[in-house]
Parts: C-alpha cells; sequence; structure tokens
C-alpha cells in the first residue's frame, strides 16, 4: 500500500542515526550528558547542584548523590501540584504508575514531554526501523498496531496531571500517524477493568487487520487466548493472517516463546525484545538472530554502572562509565534522564555481551534475588535453570515465584521454595525438580556450595499449581494487566505465603525436598 511504502522510507532513515551512534558510543554519550547539563541548570534542582558549573561527569559524580524513588518523592509530589521548573524545566503533567511487581505502594515517575517524545516514542519508533531493515518487505503499516495498554486516570491531586500505566501515557498522546493505525479505540485501550477490557478488546479487533502486537508477554497471551475462545479458531494466525511482528518486554521472553508459538501457527511472525521501563527506553534487539539488546545512547539518558559485587545502594561508591565496562559482569543501572531522573537508580541490574556495538542482557532486580544463606541466586540464573528443565522434561511455563525457606531453632535447614504454574506439566516432575537443582548448582557456585551434601541449603521444594493460581492472586491484590509483573524471586517469603494461604493448592500437588 502507498502509506506502507511511505512510512518505511521514511522510518529506514533513522537507521543510519542509529549507525552513527553505534560507531560513537562515547561521544554520543557525552553530548547527551551536557545537554541534560544545559537543559536543567536553571531548575530547581540544578540550581542547587550548579549544574551551570559542571563541566565533566566525574565533577557531575561527585555534587550529585544517587538517588532512588525514596530521594525524588517530594519533589514528585510537588510535581503532581502542578509546580514548575523542578527537576526538569517547564511542567510535568505526566506521571507513570509503577509498581513493577506485587510489591506495595505505587511510584509516580515523573515523564515529561521530551521524554515522551525523544525517549519512548523514538524507541518505537527505532524498533519498526530496525524491523524493517532486517526485513525489506515489510508490511507493518499495511494493517494496524495492536497495544495491550495499562489503564490511565486524572491524578487525585490535581485535574492538570495524569497518571497510569506507561503504555497507557503512551497511547494517549500518540501522534496522528500513529494513532490512525492503532487499535482498539481508545476508551477500550485505557479501561481500568482488566478483564472487562480483555473481553472488549478482543470483540473489538477480531475483525481488524493486525500486523503489530506489542505487550508483556503474559498479559499478551491472556489476550490471545481469549480470541481464539471467542473465535473458535485454532491460531491467531487464523483470525489475523497478516500478523507480521510481536514485540514483548517487561519479563524474560524466554518461559512464554514456546507458548506464543503454539498459539501463533506460522513461522513467519517476528518477535522483537525492548527493554523499555517508566524511566526510560533503553535497549532495543536490533538483529534477529542475536538476543542481546542494543543499548541506545542517544534518547536523552546518560548511563552510569556500578558493579553489583560492590554496591551498597545510595553509600556505594565504585562507578563505571560506559567505555569501562567489562563484559559478563553484572551491574547496577544508574541513569539521568531528560525527565529530570538525577543519578537515579531503577533497580535493574545488566550484564553486557558485546562492547562494538553495546549490547546488553537484564540479569535481574537489585531487589529480587535470594540471598538468604549466601547463594547470591539472581533472575537469570533462574531463568537459565528453568528454560534447561522445560526442556529435559517437555515443559511450558506459565508463571513462578520462589524464596527462602528459612533455618529454625530446631534444626531445620534452609531450601528455596518454588510456585509453578505451567502451561505444559513437565512428563516427570521428579526429572524436573532435579534438573532444576542441578542446573541451578551448575550456572551459580555459591549455590553450589550451599548445596553440597545438604550442608546448607536441602533440595528445593517445588508446588505444581492449576491453571490461572497466578492470574487470581495478581487479582486479589489488583495488579492485574498492563505493567503489573510476577516476582520471579524473592529474599523473603511474602509472597509465597500469600499464595500458599490464601489460594487453594491441590492435595495432589507434586511437590519435591526434604
Amino acid at each position: 500500500m502507498p502509506f506502507n511504502s511511505i512510512f518505511n522510507w521514511i522510518i529506514r532513515k533513522r537507521v543510519n542515526q542509529i549507525e552513527f551512534f553505534k560507531e560513537h558510543p562515547i561521544e554520543t554519550q557525552l553530548e547527551v550528558f551536557h545537554g541534560l547539563m544545559a537543559k536543567a541548570a536553571t531548575t530547581e534542582w540544578g540550581r542547587r547542584y550548579d549544574y551551570q558549573s559542571i563541566d565533566s561527569v566525574e565533577t557531575f559524580r561527585k555534587r550529585v548523590p544517587l538517588q532512588t524513588y525514596d530521594e525524588i518523592k517530594p519533589y514528585v509530589d510537588r510535581l503532581i501540584k502542578n509546580e514548575k521548573d523542578l527537576l526538569w524545566p517547564g511542567e510535568i503533567k505526566w506521571f507513570a504508575k509503577s509498581s513493577g511487581t506485587t510489591a506495595g505502594r505505587s511510584k509516580y515517575i515523573p515523564v515529561s514531554r521530551e521524554a515522551i517524545d525523544d525517549c519512548h516514542y523514538k524507541g518505537g519508533k527505532d524498533l519498526l526501523s530496525l524491523h524493517i531493515s532486517n526485513h525489506p518487505n515489510a508490511g507493518l503499516y499495511g494493517g494496524k498496531h495492536l497495544a495491550v495498554a495499562g489503564s490511565s486516570e486524572v491524578n487525585e491531586f490535581s485535574p492538570d496531571s495524569y497518571s497510569g500505566d506507561l503504555s497507557a501515557i503512551i497511547v494517549k498522546n500518540l501522534p496522528f500517524w500513529a494513532e490512525i493505525r492503532r487499535a482498539p479505540r481508545k476508551e477500550i485501550a485505557l479501561m481500568s477493568n482488566w478483564e472487562h477490557k480483555i473481553q472488549a478488546m478482543a470483540e473489538s479487533t477480531m475483525k481488524e487487520d493486525i500486523r503489530i502486537i506489542a505487550g508483556v508477554p503474559s498479559w499478551s497471551l491472556v489476550l490471545m487466548n481469549k480470541i481464539l475462545d471467542i473465535s473458535g479458531s485454532k491460531y491467531i494466525t487464523d483470525v489475523w493472517p497478516n500478523l507480521e511482528l510481536i514485540m514483548h518486554g517487561g519479563v524474560s521472553f524466554e518461559p512464554y516463546q514456546a507458548q506464543f508459538e503454539a498459539l501463533i501457527g506460522s513461522s513467519k511472525v517476528s518477535f522483537v525484545e525492548t527493554y523499555n521501563a517508566s524511566e526510560g527506553f533503553f535497549g532495543i534487539q536490533d538483529q534477529p538472530d542475536v538476543k542481546e539488546l542494543l543499548l541506545m545512547l542517544d534518547y536523552g539518558i546518560f548511563y552510569e554502572f556500578i558493579p553489583l559485587s560492590s554496591y551498597k545502594g545510595l553509600d556505594s561508591t565504585e562507578f563505571v562509565d560506559l567505555e569501562d565496562v567489562q563484559l559478563d559482569t553484572n551491574y547496577v543501572l544508574v541513569i539521568s534522564t531528560n525527565a529530570g531522573l538525577w543519578r537515579y537508580i531503577p533497580g535493574d541490574t545488566i550484564k553486557f555481551t558485546s562492547k562494538k556495538p553495546y549490547r546488553i542482557k537484564v540479569s535481574g532486580r537489585t531487589k529480587y534475588y535470594i540471598n538468604t544463606f549466601g547463594e547470591e541466586v539472581i533472575s537469570e540464573n533462574a531463568e537459565e535453570a528453568l528454560a534447561y528443565a522445560c526442556e529435559e522434561c517437555s515443559a511450558q511455563i506459565s508463571e513462578y515465584t520462589a524464596g527462602p525457606v528459612f533455618m529454625d531453632e530446631k534444626g531445620q535447614k534452609g531450601a528455596h521454595e518454588w510456585i509453578i504454574e505451567f502451561h505444559v506439566s513437565p512428563d516427570d516432575p521428579d526429572k524436573f525438580n532435579e534438573s532444576l537443582d542441578r542446573k541451578l548448582r551448575e550456572v551459580n557456585s555459591d549455590y553450589d556450595a550451599k548445596r553440597s551434601f545438604d550442608f546448607v541449603l536441602k533440595a528445593p521444594i517445588i508446588h505444581y499449581v492449576q491453571n490461572g493460581t497466578f492470574y487470581e492472586w495478581m487479582k486479589r491484590r489488583n495488579k492485574l494487566g498492563g505493567q503489573n509483573k510476577v516476582p520471579r524471586l524473592a529474599n523473603h517469603r511474602e509472597y509465597l505465603d500469600e499464595i500458599l494461604e490464601v489460594i487453594s493448592i491441590p492435595a495432589d500437588s507434586p511437590t519435591a525436598g526434604g
């Protein structure tokens, strides 16, 4: 179609700019840094730390302390009440409601106009640019784009400031050229009742020519299954024969990929991963045969990195610049952004897999790990072990969470306890449990040492729960849909105990462990 041809021609031009920052990464980041300093110099924050006199990253690092949400919350509270020029020039009208997981209170991350246009929208356009570059005959804009977005609501503090999931904020602010190709209509896309929204989304998009699906994998699967139930079709490509691209992010795609492939029924659909969060858009899978993500360096975000091995929260003193990062080393991400987040710790850990260009993979969260006994199990370890066990036992996982079993005064040894919901159950549960434990020992020497001879940790305790358990748990906690994600690992038992006590687990549920 003419529209599609014109769009493809325009969007390919961006690929040249991406190639430029791949060739000149350090210069690109320094340009971003100095641009941020100049732009924010007249804000209250900029005057507080005299941004006007900052002429180097070293000075910036010495002068400006590390921040988490607790440190910026007083500023956010004032921004919500329409105060201006605090963290970033002008007025901030949008706040991304972010809880990330089921953890308690929500955070309201400020989203400036620059962050929307030059970061989040730019990330979406770049993903399409790279896909078209890799697939010259792409027909994405011959049809419509389906975003599994969250809800949006007027912020209770002011009629002129708004909060919602980041995906909803993006839908609310789409330019006309993107809006005319989006489905479903806004009043459905932004519904707050997730169960009603899934039904409405399925019914309203079944007759559309959907070419792109974007969303968190688990919630995209919920929508796709609903469409198959309503339509009676076997495969999603029976409903949407021109489906070409599935954009996903937020959680590891590996546990879900087999389910997507089984539902889609076509090898022609591409899967592209993104690394985007309320705080910014950080990475894109730029090559179909390379799983790692290209670190996007010209989005108005300046990066610093703290080696996880020396991470001490806000008291951290060891920092690494982009040019000095090492491969296969866990780093805590630190960002300064065009929405006024300064030396902010979003809570992710990453590893670099390449420096020419800079490619990364998300290895975990600073708060979501198990290290009760010095075993330091992170999300990357869990994903690798689960993938291995699934392959060994012909299984597919829908959701899971894990946490510790604490030692007690009666001599009970520690353990890891897992709750797993399967899309396809393992053909041999005992083998699955053994494979999971064995692979964890293989990929994590600290875990292996604690497991040796059951000295500190006994074999993991694994509960297999019925289909829908995690959905029901999230529903009871009012955490359905949008960007809410099941916490994979925790260094406490809060999530485990809630599921075990509140959700009924079948008496014949297989378990393992001593």
